[in-house]
C-alpha cells in the first residue's frame, strides 16, 4: 500500500519543474513522478486513451484527475496559497508554461488539457504502480 493518495505527474526533464515537484511532496504529501516514467506513461493511457503531455495530478481518495491549469490550480490550493494565487495560476499557465520550457530548453508545449476528470476504473487500477514508483524514487533520491 502507498504513503500517496495523490500523485503529480510533472515534466521530469524540466530542473524548475522537478524543484517544484519535489517541494510539494514536502508541503502536502504528494508523491511525484516524471511524465517520461513508464508508470506515468501507462497511467495517462489508462486515464485519457493517449498520453497528453500536461502535469496531472491524480488523487485516488476523491477519484480525480486534474490536469494542465485544472492542476496547477489545486496544488496551489493544497499548497495553502490564496484563492488569488490559484486563480492567477489557473489564468497565466500557458504563459508559466512557456517561459519554463524556454528557460529549462523543453522544446515542446504542454497539451490543451485543462480540466477535472472522474478517474477512470482503468487509470485506478493504475494507480497502485504509479504511486509504487513514486515511493521508490523517494527512497532513492533519499539514499
Amino acid at each position: 500500500m502507498s504513503d500517496y493518495d495523490s500523485v503529480l505527474i510533472y515534466d521530469g526533464e524540466c530542473p524548475y519543474c522537478s524543484v517544484a515537484a519535489r517541494a510539494l511532496e514536502e508541503i502536502d504529501d504528494i508523491g511525484a513522478i516524471s511524465w517520461y516514467d513508464d508508470a506515468a506513461q501507462s497511467f495517462l493511457r489508462a486515464q485519457f486513451g493517449e498520453t497528453p503531455f500536461a502535469m496531472v495530478l491524480v488523487d485516488s481518495r476523491e477519484r480525480r484527475v486534474y490536469a494542465g491549469k485544472a492542476a496547477a490550480e489545486e496544488l496551489t490550493q493544497r499548497a495553502g496559497l490564496p484563492g488569488l494565487a490559484g486563480s492567477l495560476v489557473r489564468e497565466n499557465y500557458e504563459a508559466i508554461a512557456k517561459v519554463v520550457g524556454l528557460a529549462s530548453g523543453r522544446g515542446r508545449d504542454p497539451d490543451d488539457v485543462h480540466e477535472r476528470y472522474r478517474l477512470t476504473e482503468e487509470a485506478a487500477a493504475a494507480f497502485e504502480t504509479l504511486t509504487a514508483e513514486a515511493v521508490d524514487r523517494d527512497i532513492r533520491a533519499d539514499a
